[in-house]
Order: structure tokens, then sequence, then C-alpha cells
């Protein structure tokens, strides 16, 4: 077996990052204790849901499930220094690949502004044998990689510049949490806990999910998921990510 490099650290040269995903917890598994390290260091970073999760819980309606994970989100931004959450809504687990979810994230972009774009692995699998990716999570990460020049071309979508949007081409990196080609990570040795928190703030989900106590769900989950980043990032905890440099 060919041993594989080791991680190179994530650029920590911007100021401001929009993580885009497709719904509430996909952040949580994984990129948070990141972005809990990156805004106790100053950065200024947004959340995007391009859905509300409302298809994510089987045992509530999804006029019930959509207020509930709205909720839940927003308090899990909070545990890691986020304020602005936003949603699309977009239909969870159908949202379609195309112009307009392109022109909806470039107007986002447009809108903040960010150095640094965050989203969830878009490839067709999670790297390991039987691990098909959902449909929501290929579109949404395709469609930032594309949004993030979309935004920058004032010939692209240019109803935008009617709504007072400049194009905006500052975007220099894309960071793709949890794909199965990881190049970069995040130390969260200092943030591991505030990870756990955030990601158990989504109890009704954790707890339809798997009927455990979310702390317990979430420390389970994040410390394996850490740890097995640590074995290329000189045994520090570490979140790890795929990085497109523009």
């Amino acid at each position: 077996m060919t041993e594989q490099p080791d991680f190179e650290p994530m650029p920590t040269d911007w100021e401001r990052c929009l993580a885009i995903v497709a719904h509430p917890d996909d952040l949580e598994y994984g990129a948070a204790g990141a972005i809990a390290g990156w805004t106790a260091a100053g950065h200024e970073v947004s959340y995007l849901l391009v859905t509300r999760g409302e298809a994510g819980i089987d045992n509530l309606s999804p006029a019930e499930a959509e207020k509930v994970r709205e909720r839940e989100q927003r308090a899990s931004a909070r545990v890691v220094g986020v304020d602005s959450v936003q949603f699309l809504d977009h239909a969870d687990g159908v949202i379609e690949e195309g112009p307009r979810l392109r022109r909806d994230l470039a107007r986002a972009i447009r809108r903040h502004r960010p150095e640094l774009l965050v989203t969830l692995n878009h490839h067709d699998s999670w790297g390991m044998p039987g691990s098909w990716n959902t449909p929501d999570h290929r579109a949404v990460g395709r469609a930032v990689l594309d949004a993030a020049g979309d935004a920058g071309n004032r010939w692209i979508f240019p109803e935008l510049l009617d709504e007072g949007l400049e194009p905006w081409d500052g975007v220099r990196y894309v960071a793709v949490a949890s794909s199965p080609y990881v190049s970069h990570a995040v130390d969260v040795t200092a943030t591991l806990d505030r990870a756990v928190a955030s990601l158990a703030e989504h109890r009704a989900y954790i707890s339809a999910l798997d009927g455990r106590d979310p702390v317990e769900y979430a420390r389970e989950h994040l410390t394996t998921h850490v740890q097995s980043a640590a074995e290329r990032f000189g045994g520090r905890p570490a979140v790890s990510f795929e990085l497109f440099c523009r």
C-alpha cells in the first residue's frame, strides 16, 4: 500500500468565510471544529443552508421538522462562534443541480464577499466501498465550486447586478470537508469539546437517528474522525479538507 502524504495546514490568510452545505448538521459532522478555531482567531464565518432539512426526521412531518432543525442549527452555530445563519429553502432530498442553484449561491457569495468557501463532499462516494454519497451533497458541493467562479463574472447571472450585487472575484480557496481526497487539515486540539457540543445541539435529529444521548454520540463520532486525521497531521487531532485554490 502506498503511504499517503502528510496533510498541509489549511491557509489562514483570509478574513471572511462562507460555509455552504445542503442540510442542518452537515457542517457539524467534522468542519465545525475547524470553524470554532477560525472564529476564535478573529475570522468572520457565516453559514448558508440550501435546505431546512425538513425531510430528515422520520417521525416528524416536514412542517414540524423544518422548525426544529432550523432552531437546532442556529444553536449549533452559536456554539462555534457563528451568528449569521441563512436558509435558501430548496427542497430537502431533491435539490436540483442547475442555474437556479448556482445563481442562489453566486448571489450569497456576492453579498458575503468571502475569500474562503467551505462545503461538504461533492464526490460520488465517501471513499469507502459501498459508501454512496447523497444527491443533495453532490449537487450542492459541485454548485459551490461553480458558483465561486460565477460570482466573479458580471455576464453570468446579470440579473444580480439589478439587485445591486457587483461581481466578487475574491474567492481564493474552496475547502471540501469529508472528501475522500483530503489534502489539508486544521488542528482541533483546543476546539474538539466545542465541536462535540455543536453537533450535540442537533438533539432531535440525533435522537431519531441513533437513540443515544446526543453528547455521547457526538463525542464518539467526532473523536474517531479527528483521531483518524491525526495519523497524517503529526499526531494532532484534526479536521481534514480537500482544498481547491483559485
